[in-house]
């Protein structure tokens, strides 16, 4: 699994959790659903990790919570 796939797993829990849209979780964030979508698209490889904290104000968690998952403990090193 990517960092990228992570953040995506991620991001999709979290709005089952909340039952939200993409859509729905931009308009809380004061992002553009555009902007969300893109990020949901698996052929974009790099994630902003200042949309990542506005997306999480918008889902009142902190970005130690986003990232506080065995998903992301388990990922691999990006050097080789």
């Amino acid at each position: 699994m990517t960092v990228k796939d992570a953040v995506v797993d991620r991001l999709k829990t979290l709005c089952k959790e909340k039952g939200i849209s993409p859509n729905e979780l931009a308009n809380i964030s004061g992002i553009t659903p555009s902007t969300v979508y893109s990020l949901l698209d698996q052929r974009r490889r790099d994630v902003s990790i200042i949309t990542i904290k506005k997306l999480c104000d918008g889902l009142e968690i902190t970005l130690g919570a986003f990232f506080s998952t065995p998903e992301f403990d388990s990922l691999e090193q990006e050097i080789v």
